[in-house]
């Protein structure tokens, strides 16, 4: 059995979910950069210049899961997919960028008096954080279905982004029930948000960060594969393996222990078997190289 080819689906499948956040975004832009100015919220403000930094990192992954598509070429002979988490990296670093801008706007605003919200505003704000926890369900189940660190990570920046039109809504709730004296409730909300987008953009960056590199990807791989190993006869264990993902595929390296008085051609034929046997069983996987241990 040959490697099978790299999954363009799964890519497409993350790429259409992409460009429908980005619509979505450019409309909630456009809804909460109005309804903070005529509102008089910064809060709202902030949260809209998250959602102008969602465009552009979607734009990122978008590029990301492009090129993670490509198939193997004589420069790039495992394939393009460190493209698919470099591009969530990029994701993590535009979240704490827009974290540390808006951290920075919130204390100025704090510090300068300012009229109350309007009540309008809180309207707009139940309708994003509806639309983005929507938005943010659908793109996490496509982002776990093929597996892929970018689109989880954009999947993750529309949470973040439901989180902070929330505690906008909380801040712009506390002034106008508090009334004169309570104006920079909804700063002090903008600046609670900071904290929970750097909180998410670690959590983006270190699975990324950890596939760039070479880290070993979760679940039972050993046991898994020694299982595969031992179903071919005259496999008696496995000395050593290594699994590293690139973008959707994984490349599995196995040390295989057979007995010593096999022949070269024997040795060849067990070891295309227990290649053959892993890429049946686990259609993730787009390489096996076997290496040959006499018992």
């Amino acid at each position: 059995m040959e490697a099978t080819p790299l999954e363009p689906h799964k890519a497409k499948r993350g790429e259409q979910t992409t460009i429908v956040g980005i619509l979505v975004n450019v409309g909630l832009v456009l809804a909460k950069g109005l309804a903070g100015w005529f509102g008089n919220s910064y809060a709202l403000l902030a949260d809209a210049m998250e959602s102008a930094t969602d465009i552009l990192t979607s734009l990122f992954v978008w590029i990301g899961l492009r090129t993670a598509a490509k198939a193997p070429d004589q420069d790039h002979p495992y394939g393009h997919g460190k493209a698919e988490p470099l591009a969530a990296i990029v994701v993590s670093m535009a979240l704490v960028g827009a974290a540390i801008l808006i951290a920075v706007q919130s204390i100025q605003h704090i510090q300068e008096p300012h009229d109350i919200p309007a009540p309008f505003t809180l309207i707009v704000l139940a309708g994003v954080v509806v639309v983005k926890e929507i938005l943010f369900r659908r793109v996490s189940k496509v982002g776990n279905e093929v597996d892929s660190n970018a689109v989880k990570a954009d999947a993750w920046h529309h949470r973040s982004d439901a989180i902070t039109s929330l505690t906008a809504f909380v801040g712009i709730s506390i002034a106008l029930i508090g009334g004169p004296g309570y104006e920079s409730a909804d700063d002090w909300a903008a600046l609670l948000a900071s904290v929970f987008i750097v909180y998410n953009a670690y959590a983006i960056f270190r699975p990324s960060f950890g596939e760039i590199m070479d880290e070993v990807p979760a679940g039972d791989w050993e046991q898994e594969l020694e299982t595969l190993a031992l179903s071919v006869p005259q496999v008696q264990g496995i000395d050593k393996y290594r699994v590293r993902k690139t973008g959707f595929e994984f490349f599995v390296d196995l040390h295989v222990l057979v007995p010593g008085q096999l022949t070269v051609v024997e040795g060849h034929a067990i070891a295309h078997a227990v290649k053959d046997a892993i890429l049946e069983a686990k259609p993730a996987v787009y390489d096996v190289l076997v290496h040959i241990e006499p018992a």
